[in-house]
């Protein structure tokens, strides 16, 4: 049976303790877990379409990622 050193054991119980806080923080927030999901899909969109668009489709894709990580911060910072 491996052992774990208590540093190693610390760093694990927090990457738990951390993903179930954020686990639980986006079910908490329907709204915010579905605009997720709807910004995820437009990227998706915008990442198969031509890019032959000026670059706007750049901007765009840009934006809408600026966007995911600002909803990923509302959530985490709702979530303290």
């Amino acid at each position: 049976m491996p052992r774990f050193s208590p540093t190693r054991l610390a760093l694990f119980s927090g990457v738990v303790a951390a993903s179930v806080g954020v686990g639980y923080a986006v079910a908490a927030q329907p709204h915010m877990a579905e605009t997720l999901t709807f910004l995820q899909s437009a990227r998706g969109e915008l990442a198969a379409a031509t890019p032959n668009k000026g670059g706007h489709r750049e901007r765009a894709l840009a934006l809408i990622d600026n966007a995911i990580n600002e909803v990923r911060a509302g959530i985490a910072f709702a979530a303290h």
